[in-house]
């Protein structure tokens, strides 16, 4: 095994920005003015510590520019609140929308980072009246929140759940609306081998959900994953010296050429 000791900002094109939006996404920026592909998503798609995204192996295949609008840490909340970013992916010819957790958007229980969706940022009054008796200052991270309160009542949870689920299919589908239709979803899937309150990822996202979805859309490429760090997959990465135990979470290049691929067959079927 062997990986770069380099910053994970050093990678190649590091972030850039399209004009009128100040998300930072995977770099560099690309031509708008030929005809392209929109890959737009979170960290998976960005490709933290990896060369290759599976967004540029896909266009090695297919031969037609796919611009990488993926930004660490993103979620559904994070493209569906900027216009900038969802004009790059409207003008394109299909984008390729990643499914992310149901988790990380704002909803009537709480409010999250409008970035960096999976930061918890303010419990609102119908959260603190069903779970009264939770101190909401210790929590930063959106699922640190929702394993604790799944912990302390599985009945009152389920309210929580079903709502943020209800959430996430209505600004799923405001998105594809807002992308016209011309939306490929992607759905990568985890195991997480019982090792969380949540056993799969994207959390709380569930086959109902995406079938409610799927007949407004250009059609589903579905991919189960593993993190690089339980298949030996970090050969090739770029990593800081701190870095080491975040790639082993992450998707390493294998993976992403497995993806890579599998986009590129369905994005031709498209063409």
């Amino acid at each position: 095994m062997s990986y770069e000791l380099k910053s994970a900002n050093a990678l190649a094109g590091g972030t850039c920005c399209y004009a009128g939006s100040r998300l930072p996404v995977r770099g560099p920026k690309r031509d708008l003015t030929r005809p392209y592909f929109a890959f737009l998503g979170g960290t998976e798609m960005f490709g933290r510590f990896v060369k290759t995204p599976f967004s540029d192996v896909s266009e090695s295949l297919i031969e037609v520019p796919c611009v990488n609008i993926a930004a660490v840490n993103a979620g559904l909340d994070t493209f569906a609140s900027d216009a900038a970013v969802l004009k790059v992916a409207r003008q394109a010819r299909v984008a390729v929308v990643q499914l992310m957790g149901a988790q990380n958007i704002s909803n009537r229980y709480y409010r999250v980072h409008p970035r960096r969706n999976d930061r918890f940022l303010q419990a609102q009054p119908d959260l603190k009246a069903l779970f009264p008796e939770v101190d909401y200052t210790e929590f930063h991270f959106n699922k640190h929140l929702l394993t604790t309160l799944q912990a302390l009542s599985e009945e009152r949870f389920d309210d929580v759940r079903r709502h943020l689920q209800e959430t996430w299919v209505i600004k799923m589908q405001k998105v594809i609306e807002a992308l016209e239709g011309r939306v490929l979803m992607l759905w990568l899937t985890y195991d997480l081998q019982g090792r969380s309150a949540f056993s799969y990822e994207p959390t709380l996202v569930e086959r109902s959900m995406v079938k409610a979805l799927q007949a407004r859309t250009k059609g589903l490429v579905e991919v189960s994953v593993t993190p690089a760090g339980r298949v030996d997959d970090l050969e090739g990465m770029q990593l800081g010296e701190l870095d080491l135990p975040a790639a082993q979470h992450v998707l390493g290049p294998k993976e992403h050429a497995r993806i890579g691929c599998a986009l590129a067959e369905a994005l031709q079927g498209l063409s």
